[in-house]
């Protein structure tokens, strides 16, 4: 059977102060919804929405950490309680994948399951299904592939893993051998793979077999693997919980690209022709709202009155909060009850120091 997995984990500290400890930047309300601007949806019901029609509603799970269930479960109402996966703690995302995998395969042994991001706007939704389906298809016919998906890269990215395919696999239209993987590389090496013009963005997308995934963490996190597997030999027993609160933190902390991707024998690519948008910072918050004639643009639902202002992008989650400037330019305003940020548009990418500032000095309260 086919099944995704979202993961929902990280806290996105580039979009503070909205995004905070107890309020991951995957279940912020600042996406215009269905409805309209006053309808506001969040990064995680789009990641779900995106999957209607492809996966049934009973094959959708979400993994995110045990302290965002409530959350999650009032953001995806239809999201059963025995579909959240809980990690007691963050070991990045190998053991996220390997968590889920073994879940899966303990509960169908025949699983497939996409694994699928949170915190992107992926667009037009039929492509990527288009691209989705192909994926399984491909898993289905020759289970021992795991399948990553590629984007055209639009600029020298060093947040994302690169990757670049090679020969077509017989038998599989559209559906390449990957000839290189390499993660976040510096930007000097990253320049140069956007202007080879043969290497894509690694969405974070993927799709394998349950059992697939599983034995190349056997084989490549031995660790993990162990211990995974004890978690799903108690897992729908009374000894659940206690024994994922006493292993899952036990676990090598490392991602899937490291543990396996890099290493891994079988690696096929599918390339996904979509506008892809990492929502992981204001500025490209920004991207996903129209601007005024001034290049203003305003989210979050915020009341807003410029006087000479422009490109200002003003965020509020304070209904009645108005947000009024005068002569401000190439400006970032984030408005929130218990924190205000003002800084340069250049300058958002200091955010992330700036929490840590501000936790040195004042402590987790307002972080």
């Amino acid at each position: 059977m086919r099944y995704a997995v979202i993961m929902a984990g990280g806290a996105g500290t580039r979009l503070w102060p909205m995004s905070r400890t107890g309020k991951p930047k995957q279940m912020l309300k600042i996406l215009e919804g269905v409805d309209g601007p006053h309808s506001l949806q969040s990064l995680l019901q789009l990641s779900a929405g995106r999957l209607r029609g492809l996966v049934d509603p009973d094959k959708i799970y979400v993994c995110a950490g045990a302290s965002y269930r409530d959350q999650i479960l009032a953001d995806l109402p239809l999201l059963p309680v025995a579909q959240f996966l809980g990690e007691p703690m963050g070991r990045d995302t190998a053991n996220a994948v390997g968590f889920s995998a073994a879940i899966l395969h303990k509960r169908d042994p025949q699983a497939s399951f996409a694994v699928l991001t949170a915190d992107h706007i992926i667009e037009p939704i039929e492509v990527f299904q288009q691209a989705l389906t192909r994926g399984f298809e491909a898993v289905e016919k020759m289970p021992e592939l795991l399948v990553t998906f590629g984007i055209t890269p639009t600029y020298p990215a060093t947040g994302f893993g690169y990757l670049k395919a090679g020969e077509e696999i017989p038998g599989l239209k559209g559906v390449h051998k990957v000839a290189a993987f390499k993660e976040k590389p510096k930007e000097e090496m990253a320049r140069a793979y956007v202007e080879a013009g043969d290497y894509a963005w690694n969405a974070g997308t993927f799709i394998w077999k349950a059992k697939t995934i599983l034995d190349q963490l056997q084989q490549h996190l031995p660790a993990s693997y162990a211990g995974l597997m004890e978690i799903a030999d108690a897992w729908d027993t009374p000894r659940q919980g206690e024994t994922l609160r006493a292993v899952y933190p036990t676990l090598p902390k490392i991602s899937i690209d490291f543990a396996v991707m890099e290493k891994a024998p079988q690696v096929a690519t599918i390339a996904m022709n979509v506008e892809w948008l990492d929502v992981g910072s204001w500025p490209s918050y920004g991207e996903t709202i129209q601007a005024d004639d001034k290049g203003n643009r305003t989210g979050g639902g915020a009341a807003i009155e410029h006087l000479g202002s422009d490109r200002v992008l003003a965020v509020s989650e304070v209904p009645g909060h108005l947000i009024a400037t005068i002569n401000c330019h190439d400006l970032i305003i984030v408005h929130t009850p218990k924190a205000t940020l003002v800084c340069p548009a250049a300058d958002a990418e200091k955010i992330k120091q700036l929490v840590a500032d501000v936790e040195r000095a004042h402590g987790k309260e307002y972080v």
